[in-house]
């Protein structure tokens, strides 16, 4: 007879879910990560495993995945009585492979499993994932860079950086206006085939060098961030990664900001509070923050604020709020700037500032930036974001108790998404008939327009 698992059921008590709930959120990480087995899961599952039945295949790393990401923390498969059942993700190595040989293994046989995981996202995110290296790792990795074999035959120089910066601009600026699941799969053919073979090149001097491995650190950091926006979450952090590694090789401390500024909106979009607090304080260390625009400034400090948020330093939480206001304040047209921070404006910082205060439990806060953010956005350029914060506004309000006005905003943010392929957008619309699942039958006009356009954008958006 099965012994009890008294260890899951500890932490599934710890989760304050219910076996239902604990059922629908390992379904939702099992649809993000691709693994089309577990999609059936219900609390028939749960209860079996508490009873002591071992989850087949990848379960237990899915299982692991969900509770870690309710509780904000990290679990071994010890932890929840799982030891044994498949090994854990061992993810330091990253920071000990060779970078080139990672592009490389990228476009490595068109069929390799690696890249098909890479590209479908069939691979668990894990909060493991996220541990930097220690501080000589980052002092070394210039050298290391510069000691790389090289092919004697290839000679980079500005011609190739530019062709990478604007190759980087097309899909950055088509991210923004269609989301990331569409195109991704022709920027990673472009880092394979192109990205890839500069970097091996022999460099007309330093200073080529380092702006070569910038602008590839930005084309793979955009890679990443299409597959966040496409909820493939092992996917972008493994590109996140990538880019924080050419970044640090490049001795580019602004850019590396500004991806660990990614990587903590990821944390804590997934729930790891701790693991982004972790991030978004490495952001603003080793000059990353000190030597970078007032723009990406007010970017990265207004991500650590909402990290702060989480983790409920509500004072440290406003503080940095304000100096990401000042910070843009600062920022002017014709400043010396990288162009990755194009997009972040004044309806950027009132998105930001609104989700702070939102998880700091100020509702009317939150929803005023809101506004503040739609009023200020130019919708033709930023078709993504203009639906995921009528979204979230629309969430807000319906915290509030008013839906009227959620349904009002919703419908906007459901004609913001025609043409937009997004995870993002469809967890809205996920939100959307969740949160009206209590009023579906009550006869309501608006609350049966919005849950049936937000059904069809279901079955659309993959």
């Amino acid at each position: 007879m099965a012994r009890r698992n008294d260890e899951l059921a500890a932490v599934i008590a710890e989760t304050g879910w219910s076996q239902p709930v604990v059922a629908a959120a390992v379904v939702r990480v099992a649809a993000e990560a691709g693994v089309d087995e577990l999609l059936t899961v219900k609390r028939s599952h749960i209860a079996m495993w508490v009873a002591g039945t071992r989850p087949r295949g990848r379960a237990a790393d899915i299982l692991r995945e969900t509770l870690s990401r309710r509780l904000g923390r990290p679990l071994a498969l010890a932890e929840i009585g799982l030891a044994g059942n498949t090994p854990d993700t061992v993810t330091g190595s990253e920071w000990d492979t060779d970078t080139l040989k990672t592009l490389v293994d990228l476009g490595r046989n068109s069929m390799d499993r690696e890249r098909r995981r890479l590209l479908t996202g069939a691979a668990v995110f894990s909060v493991g994932g996220l541990t930097l290296p220690r501080e000589p790792w980052w002092d070394e990795a210039p050298r290391r860079a510069r000691s790389r074999a090289v092919d004697p035959n290839r000679r980079v120089g500005e011609i190739e950086v530019r062709a990478v910066r604007e190759m980087t601009e097309f899909f950055a600026r088509r991210d923004q206006r269609h989301g990331g699941v569409d195109g991704r799969t022709a920027l990673h053919q472009y880092i394979v085939d192109d990205i890839a073979r500069y970097v091996s090149g022999v460099f007309r001097g330093e200073d080529s060098r380092q702006s070569l491995y910038s602008a590839a650190a930005e084309a793979v950091y955009v890679a990443g961030w299409m597959s966040f926006d496409a909820s493939q979450h092992e996917s972008a952090r493994r590109y996140f990664t990538l880019a924080l590694k050419l970044a640090a090789e490049a001795d580019d401390a602004p850019l590396a900001g500004h991806i660990l500024r990614a990587m903590a909106h990821q944390a804590i979009d997934l729930g790891h509070s701790r693991a982004a607090l972790n991030l978004a304080t490495a952001s603003i260390e080793r000059n990353r923050y000190a030597h970078a625009s007032p723009r990406e400034r007010a970017l990265i400090g207004v991500v650590r604020a909402r990290a702060l948020a989480v983790d409920g330093q509500r004072g440290n939480a406003i503080t940095a709020i304000k100096q990401a206001e000042t910070d843009l304040a600062r920022a002017a047209p014709g400043d010396d700037e990288p162009h990755r921070v194009w997009f972040f404006q004044e309806a950027s910082l009132a998105h930001e500032t609104a989700r702070t205060l939102w998880a700091l439990g100020d509702l009317d806060g939150a929803l005023r930036h809101f506004h503040a953010s739609v009023r200020h956005r130019r919708t033709d350029s930023f078709n993504r974001t203009h639906a995921v914060t009528l979204g979230y506004m629309g969430s807000v309000q319906a915290g509030q108790g008013n839906i009227d006005a959620a349904c009002r905003t919703w419908s906007q943010a459901l004609d913001a998404m025609d043409g937009v392929q997004s995870g993002r957008t469809r967890e809205a619309a996920l939100t959307m008939r969740t949160v009206l699942s209590p009023f579906r039958n009550r006869g309501i006009p608006s609350v049966s327009e919005v849950d049936e356009r937000a059904r069809s954008v279901l079955r659309r958006v993959t």
